[in-house]
């Protein structure tokens, strides 16, 4: 699908990535209305402009076979008036390679409230060399929402270019008058997709200035253009695809971009710094904490008799996490103003930005300062080197007083002034205080604080702070049945889905997820008995349990017995057999996950062999395991331990070694031998 006009990304995030950064997923699933996706009738027959069969003409690279679509032209004009109004001018031609590639022919351009489409024109040209154009008529106007949103003003206007078929070129041309709340514009030069030649050009007024910032990309030697325009061009552009690669990054934490910040002479904010974007943005987050006597008379309720920092401010976030709806109301400005924190309240719903404002207006009751941190949930987008607005999410800053310290702070980061916050996200509700979703953790964002704006890096979490502990004693009968009792403990991220499970879900849902997991591991068996305690308590082990059952477990060769002493359970590691990778790996979270098993043998059986102990440690990750005999019962441990989550591409044989030790011993087997 081609989404024509890449906006700057509102900060409406925190459940998903949110925006329009450019095609990598489709949006259908985003469409309000329905009955769109006929393909229109066929308007009439008619000649390209020339520039459409300039670009068509072109001969192409090699691309690899499994290459969708190819972008021959993408030509971006963006020009501003003095009055800070703008019109964007685009022309983008495509070719089809293949069947998976017609979904370029689904064109979107998104406007809202604030924009205004003035011209748009899509046409198609076939293998046979028949043209197409669209009429005005047969474009569909529709409404964007997220599931999260309640209302939104963001629109688009659908064209179905027809004949979008392997071989085909498909042209189209917009322009569109905008009110950008930003000085700002963000120019992609990568997607899913390979380009042949793009280029962006600004007009600024007499007066303008302009600075660039670069991510994932050396800067581009810039002309001059007539009337005080400045123009970037770039030729056989690679795609930035992912498909095949296992444990990649988000794809636009590798897209090139460059962003270009404008503003008239002299002006302060918004001066292509990080200092800048959080002198923009501060005010937007500061006029709207205001305490309302509601929340200072909640606030007192939630914190009498505390008078520790922690324990205060854990009252007062734990209190905004689990009342305040996550829901989303979105039109101009709102996309990254927060409602005033008196209207959260008294609603009871907001999305991240109307958290976080509501939880800073709370603390600033209790005596506790506060302040947003923009980030991305997907990390690696956030470039420390290249400012930008491009942050889809706003968490929370909580200052620690001085000379504070406590072993319940896990995500403390410093700012350049010695100022240390506990960063914490009051959107996700099943992260206890304290700690950040791995979604967030290693990547960077910018603490609002005023003229004392900075980017920073959000810390990674010890391994022991999102575990999986399991445990299980079982008999093994002389059938090679299993049966036994299963402890489950999680604690962290690692138990955020079971806790959503036990507390939306009805019980035989419950048991067709657990029932999911363990085919993993048998082909006849039976859970009964499931319980979950600690479900909402957040800084508890969630902890599950049940009765497991298992036919024709161990495998019998007349008098011997095969039994895998790794029970249950299963820590696959997605590579691939590539020796080389150029793509760096994103291993999610820090973890660690413990077994410990014993299986009581059968009457009359002695362990005939054992499997070899375990261990590695590569630093970034390790394994051990052993596997035993105790009195009559065989018993196995293994630790695995993930310690970072982002590693360099020449990482990878380590990863791969790493994925094979760990599957060998989940298959490896003790020998059993009847006396």
């Amino acid at each position: 699908m081609s989404i024509a006009s890449r906006r700057a990304t509102p900060l409406s995030g925190g459940r998903v990535s949110v925006g329009f950064r450019f095609a990598w997923t489709s949006v259908r699933a985003c469409l309000v209305l329905g009955g769109l996706l006929a393909v229109p009738s066929i308007a009439f027959a008619g000649p390209a402009p020339d520039w459409v069969h300039a670009a068509a003409a072109q001969k192409l690279p090699d691309y690899p076979p499994e290459t969708n679509a190819v972008v021959l032209l993408d030509d971006r004009k963006f020009r501003v008036s003095p009055d800070g109004s703008a019109v964007e001018h685009v022309r983008h031609v495509v070719r089809i390679l293949r069947p998976q590639g017609r979904g370029e022919g689904e064109i979107l351009v998104h406007y809202d409230n604030g924009s205004k489409i003035l011209s748009m024109n899509v046409w198609s040209i076939t293998p046979d060399g028949h043209e197409y154009a669209m009429k005005d008529k047969e474009f569909t106007d529709v409404g964007l929402a997220d599931s999260f949103e309640m209302y939104s003003d963001d629109r688009a206007r659908i064209a179905h270019a027809p004949g979008a078929d392997p071989g085909s070129v498909i042209a189209y041309e917009y322009e569109q008058r905008t009110r950008p709340l930003l000085n700002e514009q963000t120019w992609w030069l990568q997607s899913g997709l390979p380009h042949v030649q793009e280029s962006f050009t600004i007009e600024l007024p007499p007066g303008f200035t302009y600075k660039t910032s670069w991510a994932h990309q050396e800067p581009i030697a810039v002309s001059d253009t007539e009337g005080h325009g400045w123009r970037w061009e770039a030729k056989n552009v690679p795609a930035v695809d992912l498909r095949r690669i296992p444990l990649h990054p988000a794809p636009e934490s590798l897209s090139a971009r460059m962003t270009v910040h404008y503003s008239p002479a002299g002006a302060g904010a918004m001066d292509g710094t990080w200092k800048g974007v959080g002198l923009w943005y501060t005010p937007l987050f500061q006029d709207r904490i205001a305490p309302s006597p509601e929340i200072s008379a909640r606030v007192q309720q939630l914190t009498t008799g505390k008078t520790d920092f922690y324990d205060k401010a854990e009252a007062i976030a734990k209190f905004v996490q689990k009342n305040i709806r996550y829901v989303a109301i979105e039109v101009g400005v709102g996309g990254y103003q927060p409602h005033p924190a008196s209207d959260v309240f008294h609603n009871s719903y907001g999305d991240c930005k109307d958290k976080a404002a509501l939880l800073t207006s709370m603390l600033s009751v209790a005596g506790i300062h506060a302040t947003a941190v923009a980030v991305d949930t997907e990390r690696g987008v956030i470039d420390p080197s290249a400012p930008s607005t491009i942050a889809n999410h706003v968490i929370v800053a909580i200052e620690i007083p001085k000379g504070y310290s406590s072993d319940r702070l896990h995500t403390v980061i410093t700012s350049d002034s010695g100022r240390r916050y506990l960063v914490f996200d009051p959107t996700w509700e099943k992260t206890p205080f304290g700690q950040l979703e791995h979604e967030l953790q290693g990547g960077y964002g910018l603490l609002m604080e005023g003229d004392q704006s900075q980017i920073v890096q959000l810390p990674l979490l010890d391994p022991q702070l999102n575990t999986i502990h399991r445990t299980a004693s079982f008999q093994l009968q002389p059938d090679g049945s299993l049966r036994g009792l299963v402890t489950e403990k999680r604690f962290g991220d690692t138990a955020e889905y079971r806790r959503d499970l036990f507390t939306s879900t009805d019980a035989k849902k419950q048991h067709d997820v657990i029932d999911q997991i363990l085919k993993l591991d048998f082909t006849s068996f039976s859970a009964t008995d499931l319980k979950a305690e600690n479900i909402e308590a957040l800084n508890s082990d969630l902890t599950l349990s049940y009765a497991l059952t298992a036919d024709r477990y161990a495998q019998t060769m007349g008098p011997l017995m095969m039994v895998r002493p790794r029970v249950l359970g299963r820590l696959d590691i997605d590579t691939d057999t590539r020796k080389q990778r150029t793509v760096p790996i994103d291993l999610d979270e820090t973890m660690q996950a413990v077994d410990d098993y014993s299986i009581e043998l059968p009457s009359g059986y002695t362990v005939d062999e054992l499997p070899d102990p375990v261990k590695l440690d590569l630093g970034f990750a390790a394994y051990q395991s052993t596997t035993a005999l105790e009195g009559n019962k065989l018993h196995y441990s293994r630790t695995y331990t993930v310690r970072q989550v982002t590693l360099p591409a020449e990482k990878y044989p380590e990863l791969q070694k790493l994925a094979g030790v760990i599957a060998a011993d989940e298959e490896s087997r003790a020998v059993l031998k009847k006396q």
